[in-house]
């Protein structure tokens, strides 16, 4: 194979509300932390172990004002991107490096009756009979049928 590829899949949790960086003509950038997690026995002393990895996020323009609109912290994503390792100078002038996920495509995976609303008003519009009855699919009468499986 010749070409090369530069891809990341991770579904995990916010760590963070979504803090965002507008420039000048419109553009914006929406950065924050997801934690993915690994849960293992240990076969020496079979002991459960877990462990959390961090991720950096970063979304751009339309996606990253979504992204601030819609996403608390704790919420389950799904990010699809790549990665993009940055160099900079510190302030005593050592050379620091981050790694980050360039995101290219995210679903959000919470239902919307599970994320922590933010404020009162949403909390409010929640509770309405016509959201609620939006949020419950209507139950189909069963029909037998005859296959044998």
């Amino acid at each position: 194979m010749s070409g090369t590829l530069n891809k990341v899949m991770l579904i995990g949790h916010t760590g963070d509300e979504v803090k965002m960086h507008y420039f000048e003509g419109g553009n914006a950038i929406g950065r924050f932390p997801l934690a993915t997690n690994e849960t293992y026995v240990n076969k020496a002393t079979g002991e459960r172990v877990s462990n959390t990895e961090w991720h950096n996020i970063v979304v751009r323009n339309k996606a990253a004002e979504i992204c601030e609109k819609y996403l608390k912290k704790g919420d389950k994503i799904y990010i699809e991107g790549r990665l993009k390792t940055r160099k900079w100078v510190d302030d005593q002038g050592r050379e620091r490096y981050s790694t980050e996920i360039q995101c290219t495509d995210f679903t959000f995976l919470t239902p919307k009756n599970e994320s922590q609303p933010s404020t009162g008003m949403q909390n409010n519009a929640s509770n309405t009979p016509a959201s609620t009855a939006q949020q419950t699919p209507p139950v189909m009468p069963e029909e037998e049928d005859d296959l044998p499986f």
